[in-house]
């Protein structure tokens, strides 16, 4: 298969107690943990491997960190587009504690009441992804898994929905490319160096 670059790295931030937790953290800025920070720090050899012109990164302090501490950039280009979807009336809630209110909800098909759809956070992502692939260099995002999740559907021409097939774990790297001129995963949720507890 004849792969080729520029590379787009994805780095989900790193354990928070609300991840841990499995709570729909959207727009509150939540520190990571001190086994999320390990995590972040373990990041960085595989990280270096790369030669990356911009780092791009969501504003809120998760994102940030992970970037930091895994040794990318201390002031990387913060994008309010990388921010996490808006969860709106479902912030901080477990999903078990959403389908007490609501049975059957589903974040991909409904949304999130005073929040966001996904065709939103898709609206968002594709200013990103015009942005990247722009670039004739490999770049690095560091940002959520729901946004990233879009992202990465985004990237391939899927509807923002087709996300909820992308499933990512706190402190995982995965890799967007191109197959000639086709955009392709290179790499997925790769967790080898996210367990660093």
């Amino acid at each position: 298969m004849a792969l080729s670059g520029p590379y787009v790295v994805l780095v989900r931030h790193a354990e928070t107690e609300w991840t841990r937790n499995g709570r729909h953290t959207g727009t509150t800025d939540i520190e990571l943990t001190d086994a999320g920070r390990r995590a972040a720090v373990a990041l960085g050899p595989r990280l270096r491997a790369w030669s990356f012109g911009p780092v791009l990164s969501s504003p809120l302090s998760r994102a940030l960190e992970t970037c930091r501490l895994s040794g990318m950039a201390e002031r990387p280009q913060q994008r309010d587009e990388l921010v996490e979807w808006d969860y709106g009336d479902y912030e901080g809630l477990t999903t078990a504690q959403i389908r007490e209110q609501r049975p059957g909800w589903d974040l991909w098909h409904d949304g999130a009441p005073v929040g966001e759809s996904a065709a939103q956070v898709g609206g968002r992502v594709d200013r990103v992804i015009a942005e990247l692939a722009a670039q004739q260099r490999d770049s690095a995002v560091f940002a959520h898994g729901h946004v990233l999740r879009v992202l990465g559907a985004r990237w391939l021409g899927l509807a923002p929905e087709q996300g909820a097939l992308l499933a990512l774990t706190p402190g995982s790297i995965s890799v967007l490319g191109y197959e000639r001129e086709q955009r392709v995963l290179r790499l997925w949720n790769d967790e080898s160096v996210a367990d660093a507890s």
